[in-house]
């Protein structure tokens, strides 16, 4: 199973940008790379957990979700392992603890994941 580690989070002003990262280790070959991904999820207190974005293993797609479309760009750097979430315009509703996970897109999109992260906070202040 793959180990994940989020890293990143913090206080920001609204306007800011942080950059979030997740770093796998363990075995991450996946005999479909176009459709075994990694995303970020994200769920504010109260609320449902959020799917916001997703990119397979190959990165040959990404995918957000409209509420973060424009401001939030996810990227992977395949040598170290890692996903990262650059978050830019942040604003006060993006405050959250935002996970990392991984598996088939499908699930993903489910809010399923095979692995999951442990969280980070980002809170954003107005």
């Amino acid at each position: 199973q793959v180990h994940l580690v989020e890293s990143g989070g913090g206080l920001v002003q609204a306007g800011g940008s942080l950059r979030l990262s997740c770093a796998a280790s363990g075995p991450t070959f996946s005999s479909d790379p176009s459709n075994y991904a990694m995303g970020w999820f994200r769920q504010a207190l109260g609320k449902e957990r959020e799917f916001i974005a997703a990119i397979p293993w190959n990165g040959a797609w990404a995918y957000h979700a409209d509420s973060v479309e424009g401001r939030f760009t996810i990227s992977k750097d395949n040598a170290k392992n890692t996903v990262y979430l650059q978050m830019n315009e942040l604003k006060p509703e993006d405050t959250a603890v935002y996970y990392c996970g991984a598996g088939f897109y499908s699930a993903l999109r489910r809010n399923e994941a095979e692995s999951w992260g442990q969280g980070t906070q980002v809170t954003v202040s107005s």
